[in-house]
């Protein structure tokens, strides 16, 4: 089977994101529309119910490099949060710490990462954590 050349696959990723095709709990876009490279994108995740993180919202900034989707995003909270696959100091989402990352799929998206971050929100390990003032950001 081909490869979808980076620029498609992210033209659909862009699509889907904007009709907000999933099922409402993580939504994704461009930071800026006229990022023809189509590197720098913000996502947000809802917080799952029922964890600490219930009736939050989450932002994150998601970078694409060229070698996307052969490599992972990389991706950073912006929105304070303790996880144990956040680094505490700086909000980078450590890519050994969450198995989407670690396990890389050129058939994982953006919202597959989303998607698994929030599964991670409820996972025993951070169900546990106590969590920042709601709106607190990293610097």
């Amino acid at each position: 089977m081909a490869k979808v050349p980076r620029n498609f696959r992210l033209l659909e990723e862009l699509e889907r994101g904007e009709k907000g095709l999933s099922d409402g709990a993580v939504s994704y876009g461009l930071s800026d529309g006229d990022d023809m490279l189509m590197r720098q994108w913000n996502g947000t995740i809802l917080g799952p119910h029922p964890s600490p993180h219930e009736g939050r919202i989450y932002t994150l900034a998601i970078t694409c490099d060229m070698d996307y989707p052969e490599r992972p995003p990389k991706l950073k909270f912006i929105t304070k949060v303790n996880m144990t696959c956040v680094h505490s100091d700086t909000g980078v989402v450590d890519p050994n710490k969450l198995p989407v990352l670690a396990r890389w799929n050129r058939d994982y998206t953006i919202e597959t990462c989303l998607l698994e971050l929030r599964k991670e929100m409820v996972s025993k390990d951070n169900r546990k954590l106590s969590q920042p003032p709601e709106g607190a950001m990293f610097n």
